[in-house]
C-alpha cells in the first residue's frame, strides 16, 4: 500500500483506517479480490493506495484546484487490487471521482453487512454474532502466538506463520469484532463499555505493529473481551 507522493502521501493512521474499511477485500463493488493472500509460505498483500482525484494535476481525474494535502486526506483514497487500481487510472473518463466515491460508501455499507454489523434484540444474540471471530482469533493465538515457544528464533516457521494468519485472519477479524459491538452498545453495561475501548486500542496498536511503522508497544488482548455479552447486563 504504498505512495510517495509528497504531501499527497497519506499518513499511518490514514491507510489504517482505509484497510479497516475494506475488510481486506478490494472496494470496487464488482470485485472481489481479497488484498491479503496467504500463498502458504508467505502472506502478501495486492493492495494499492488509489487517489480518487490524481495527486498530479495532470493525472487521472486530476484537478489543480485541491490541496496536495487534501489529495492525501482518506476522503480521497480508495483501496484497490492492481488490476482495478491500473484500470481505473488507464480509462479514468469511464470512472468519475463521483462514481468511485460511490463505489467506496457502498463497500462500507457492504462489509458491515458482511461482519453482521447489525443491532441485534438482545445481548445473547450480539454475543452469538461475535464469538465465532473471538474463536478464530483465540484458536490461532493459542497454536501460534509469541507466547509460545518460538518466540527465541523470530525466523522460525511457526513465527512466520503467525506473522500470516495476524494479517489475514486476526486483524480482519478484530474490525468485524469492533464493528458488531459498535453497533450494540446499548446492551453493553458500564464494565463492558470500558472493554471495549480498550479492545479499540489494542486493536490499533496491533494494526500499527503489523501494517503501520513496526511499533513495538501494543495494548494487551483485554480479559473481559472473553466473557463480553455472556453474563446477563449489570453494573449500569
Amino acid at each position: 500500500m504504498s505512495c510517495s507522493r509528497g504531501q499527497a502521501n497519506p499518513d499511518t493512521q490514514t491507510k489504517l483506517r482505509l484497510f479497516a474499511d475494506s475488510g481486506g477485500y478490494c472496494q470496487r463493488p464488482d470485485c472481489a479480490n481479497r488484498l491479503f493472500v496467504d500463498t502458504g509460505s508467505k502472506n502478501i498483500h495486492l493492495a494499492e493506495m488509489a487517489h480518487i482525484i490524481a495527486a498530479s494535476g495532470d493525472g487521472p481525474r486530476g484537478d489543480a484546484s485541491v490541496s496536495q494535502e487534501d489529495k492525501g486526506a482518506y476522503g480521497n483514497l480508495i483501496l484497490l487490487c492492481a488490476n482495478c487500481h491500473t484500470m481505473v487510472d488507464k480509462v479514468p473518463e469511464d470512472f468519475p471521482d463521483a462514481l468511485m466515491q460511490d463505489w467506496k460508501r457502498k463497500h462500507v455499507e457492504r462489509i458491515a453487512a458482511l461482519f453482521g454489523a447489525f443491532e441485534y434484540s438482545d445481548r445473547a444474540t450480539a454475543r452469538k454474532a461475535l464469538e465465532p471471530a473471538l474463536a478464530e482469533n483465540r484458536a490461532i493465538f493459542e497454536k501460534y502466538g509469541p507466547d509460545n515457544d518460538y518466540r527465541e528464533n523470530p525466523e522460525s516457521d511457526d513465527a512466520k506463520a503467525w506473522q500470516r494468519k495476524m494479517r489475514s485472519i486476526i486483524l480482519p477479524n478484530n474490525r468485524k469484532v469492533l464493528a458488531i459491538l459498535d453497533a450494540n452498545r446499548r446492551h453493553l453495561n458500564k464494565g463492558e463499555s470500558g472493554v471495549l475501548e480498550a479492545f479499540r486500542q489494542h486493536v490499533d496498536d496491533l494494526e500499527v505493529k503489523h501494517l503501520g511503522e513496526g511499533g513495538n508497544v501494543a495494548q494487551r488482548f483485554p480479559n473481559g473481551m472473553n466473557k463480553i455479552l455472556l453474563e446477563e447486563a449489570s453494573g449500569s
